[in-house]
């Protein structure tokens, strides 16, 4: 069976160059055979943090927040594609994944990290490691940071490196061992 895999992307700046990366690494999960669903904040269109999901009883979720609860919670893995703000989390990003938390319990996650410059969005990665650990989703060991995004994809997400597509699948391939492996054991424990 197809793996239900979940990827966040962080950004809703006007001239966003991000993007291109998430396109590329769900392109890249489709052609692995996942079942992927790309969450735009700009698509998605959650206010700041008030309530979780889980605050709201049965039905009463606001329907696009509802709508995103139902991606997630049958997921088997997420792919997080961060920028680098001020060495930090784009605030969007964060503000995205706060809205949940039991919901991702004892799934994987994977950092995918851009930036415009030279260091390819890793000190922003450091702080998301704790964020999704804390969140019960935590990373797998492997990052796949892209330097200069602006000039690592085309338009469409087409890389312009031939290294970087066999990178996503080494990189891809960790976050399925991972995410098998939680899965089998979801599988046996239904409370999780």
């Amino acid at each position: 069976m197809a793996l239900k895999t979940v990827i966040f992307y962080g950004s809703v700046r006007t001239a966003r160059q991000g993007i291109r990366a998430a396109r590329f690494i769900r392109r890249a999960c489709e052609e692995r055979g996942h079942d992927v669903t790309l969450v735009d904040p700009m698509e998605v269109n959650l206010p700041l943090l008030d309530r979780m999901y889980k605050e709201y009883g049965p039905g009463e979720a606001p329907e696009n927040l509802q709508r995103l609860a139902d991606v997630i919670l049958p997921a088997d893995a997420f792919v997080i594609v961060s920028g680098e703000y001020n060495h930090n989390v784009p605030p969007a990003l964060s503000n995205l994944l706060d809205h949940f938390l039991d919901e991702y319990f004892w799934r994987p996650s994977a950092i995918v990290c851009y930036s415009a410059g030279a260091f390819g969005g890793v000190r922003a990665m450091i702080a998301l490691r704790s964020m999704l650990a804390e969140m019960g989703m935590s990373s797998i060991p492997s990052i796949l940071p892209i330097p200069r995004v602006q000039a690592a994809f085309d338009e469409d997400g087409q890389p312009t490196d031939p290294k970087t597509r066999p990178r996503a699948d080494r990189f891809l391939e960790e976050l399925e061992w991972y995410a098998h492996a939680l899965k089998a054991q979801r599988e046996k424990d239904p409370r999780r």
